[in-house]
């Protein structure tokens, strides 16, 4: 008898209590158990330290424009689980999500080594979209690539989005260990796309695909993009060009993400079907991506971004910077929150000198940095400081603080703006970590 989604959703989560444990035994025992569903579809996969999700999104957009049917998985989730596993858009019914989690409970396993809450998950999608016979899947990586549950998917092409310092207790400390790490989804003459990385880290991934016999293309040698007037841009391919395009997701970083999600399907679908400029300029003109420079409410005007390290710190900066001036914003209220395992002191100093007013606070999971840890690593500024012990009394005091001239940016974590998103929609907030 399947169980109620909710008793579903508390033991799936309950999962969360093994942590994080990289390598792919377990899932590909479960997946073999399962039949191998996995086999059955093929799949583009997404790596990258940030914009792998933006990435993920605008491919799943322009396929389903084309006329495929397209199953996407992503994560985290924002405000329940089933966000995470979709197809043509819609996220799975919380009715199959139960039936596949009790399916896959009672498949054999060994009882000292249980699957963590993301392999379950991950499991849970591959079924999903085999059941539902999907033409393409498009596959997010959780953390890294190499140990990562997503790297036993059957790509046909897979993507790096960029390579900066992250999870440096899985993934290593340097930027070449994290690059091998995410080198890793690289797969036997399937084409590669590399995004902007350091001209260092670029003979990581170039002797991977050779050792591999992969066709690899790099942003700025065999694809670039080119910024035009009013947010437009150029996409300049191997076998084609694309002129004045226009993406949803806002910002520069967006245009070179959209110019990484062109790059893999020039390469790597369009041999094997016809996708028309009619469906790639509709497909990033429609897609949707919530958490990253979202605009959640007016009054004050208020948007949310799932930044957490400091390079996308910089980018989320460059777009602030555009939207006060574009939009003769007065004052910049900075609203923050951090898990405890991120580099803190950076984030904040590249955000806090633009505020003119900075809350800190957190969300109620036993990963969040304390306030007060937050407040120890900002930098010196003359800018008042508030301490707010939860999420709503941050969003209170900030509504409180601002103006219809200022704007209101909820930041730090993907786990904060999901509890945020969902205090606005007057639902409960459950973090969940992986």
């Amino acid at each position: 008898m399947v169980r109620s989604y909710e008793a579903t959703r508390r033991r799936l989560y309950a999962l969360q209590r093994f942590g994080v444990k990289p390598g792919l035994e377990r899932v590909t025992a479960l997946l073999s158990a399962w039949g191998d569903p996995h086999r059955r579809v093929p799949a583009l996969h997404v790596a990258g330290t940030n914009g792998k999700g933006s990435v993920a999104a605008m491919l799943a957009s322009i396929l389903r424009a084309a006329g495929a049917r397209v199953g996407l998985y992503t994560s985290p989730h924002l405000l329940d689980f089933c966000e995470r596993i979709q197809v043509q858009g819609a996220d799975i019914p919380e009715d199959r999500a139960a039936d596949l989690f009790d399916r896959l409970c009672a498949l054999p396993s060994r009882d000292d080594d249980s699957p963590t809450f993301f392999e379950a998950a991950t499991v849970m999608a591959f079924r999903y979209f085999a059941d539902e016979r999907v033409d393409l899947a498009v596959i997010e990586t959780g953390m890294g690539g190499r140990f990562d549950a997503t790297n036993v998917c059957r790509s046909i092409g897979t993507v790096i989005t960029n390579v900066a310092f992250d999870h440096e207790q899985y993934l290593g400390s340097s930027l070449p260990a994290i690059a091998f790490e995410k080198a890793g989804i690289m797969k036997p003459r399937v084409p590669a796309v590399i995004g902007p990385v350091d001209p260092s880290l670029e003979s990581v991934f170039r002797e991977r695909a050779q050792s591999l016999q992969a066709p690899m293309r790099t942003f700025g040698h065999e694809f670039a993009i080119v910024e035009r007037a009013y947010g437009t841009f150029d996409f300049l391919g191997t076998s084609g060009n694309y002129q004045n395009l226009r993406c949803a997701l806002e910002g520069r970083h967006q245009m070179v993400n959209a110019g990484c999600a062109l790059a893999v399907l020039e390469s790597a679908v369009m041999p094997r079907m016809a996708i028309a400029a009619s469906a790639i300029r509709q497909g990033l003109e429609c897609v949707a991506w919530p958490g990253r420079f979202e605009r959640l409410g007016t009054h004050p005007p208020m948007l949310c971004d799932g930044a957490h390290n400091p390079a996308a710190a910089e980018c989320l900066k460059i777009c602030v910077r555009q939207t006060m001036a574009a939009e003769g914003r007065r004052r910049f209220i900075l609203v923050v929150g951090m898990m405890r395992d991120k580099n803190h002191a950076a984030f904040l100093r590249v955000l806090v000198p633009m505020a003119h007013a900075v809350i800190v606070t957190r969300i109620d999971s036993p990963r969040s940095a304390p306030v007060d840890v937050l407040k120890r690593a900002l930098p010196a500024t003359d800018v008042p400081v508030y301490e707010c012990d939860a999420p709503q009394a941050a969003m209170d005091l900030a509504v409180t603080l601002g103006g219809e001239g200022d704007l209101v940016c909820v930041t730090g974590s993907l786990f904060l703006v999901g509890c945020v998103k969902s205090l606005l929609a007057g639902r409960r907030y459950e973090p969940v970590i992986g």
